[in-house]
C-alpha cells in the first residue's frame, strides 16, 4: 500500500486534477479494505467502492454501466505491457479464480431463472456455455476474458449485497464472498499501478461526483 501511495505522490504533478481525484479516492477505500480483513462483508463493499472510484462514470443504467466497465477493463488490460494481470490471474491464484467463476450462485443467469425472468432450459444452457468459455480462457491463458468474467461475478455479488439480498455475515455465500475479496484485493494494486503508469492514455473519464465546496 505504501508503495502505491509513493508512486501516486511521485507522479501526481504530471496528472490532471480529475485523474488524481479518482486515484486518491480509490486508494482511500482500498486502504480501508485492507484494515477490514476480519470482516469480509464490509471488506468486499470497500473494495468495490475502491474499484468504482478508479474506473467509473457512475450511472444507474445497468446496460450502460456494463458497457463502461468492459471498455475500461479492455483499455487497462491492453496498457499492461508488463503482464501484471496475467501473473495475477493465471499464476498461483488461477485455481481460486476458476472455482469462483464456476459457482452458479455468482452467475446472474441463475438468479434470473430463480426470479422467473428466464426458464430453466435457458439458464442451464447459458451456464453450460459459460463453463466452456471459462475452460477455454484458462487453456488459452486469455487473461482479458478471465478479467471480464471475474467482474461479471463480482458485480452480481455486489448487487446481492447492496440491495439487501443477503444477511450480514451470512454463512450462505461465505466462500464466494471471501474468494471475491481475495481476488479483488490481489487485482486492485495492479489496477492502480497500471493507471498511474499510463495516466495520459487512461485519463478519459471524469468523476461523476466532483469535489464541490459545500455552502
Amino acid at each position: 500500500m505504501m508503495v502505491l501511495e509513493e508512486i501516486f505522490k511521485h507522479n501526481k504533478n504530471r496528472n490532471s486534477d480529475r485523474f488524481n481525484l479518482r486515484i486518491h479516492r480509490g486508494l482511500s477505500w482500498f486502504k480501508k479494505a485492507i484494515l477490514l480483513h476480519d470482516d469480509s462483508d464490509l471488506q468486499f463493499i470497500s473494495l468495490m467502492i475502491a474499484f468504482n472510484a478508479i474506473y467509473a462514470e457512475e450511472t444507474e443504467d445497468m446496460i450502460r454501466d456494463q458497457h463502461s466497465l468492459k471498455v475500461f477493463l479492455n483499455r487497462i488490460y491492453h496498457q499492461d505491457y508488463e503482464k501484471k494481470f496475467y501473473e495475477t490471474l493465471c499464476g498461483e491464484n488461477a485455481q481460486t479464480i476458476q472455482m469462483f467463476l464456476e459457482s452458479p450462485y455468482l452467475y446472474q443467469g441463475y438468479w434470473d431463472y430463480k426470479n422467473q425472468k428466464i426458464n430453466q432450459m435457458t439458464w442451464k444452457q447459458s451456464f453450460e456455455n459459460e463453463q466452456i468459455r471459462i475452460l477455454q480462457a484458462f487453456r488459452n491463458k486469455d487473461a482479458c476474458d478471465i478479467l471480464l468474467m471475474i467482474f461479471d461475478r463480482l458485480f452480481t455479488l455486489r448487487s446481492q449485497m447492496i440491495h439487501g439480498g443477503v444477511s450480514y455475515k451470512s454463512s450462505m455465500n461465505r466462500k464466494q464472498l471471501e474468494d471475491g475479496c481475495r481476488i479483488l484485493s490481489s487485482l486492485m494494486p495492479t489496477f492502480i499501478q497500471v493507471l498511474i503508469e499510463n495516466a495520459e492514455m487512461m485519463d478519459v473519464d471524469k468523476p461523476y461526483y466532483p469535489v464541490v465546496q459545500m455552502s
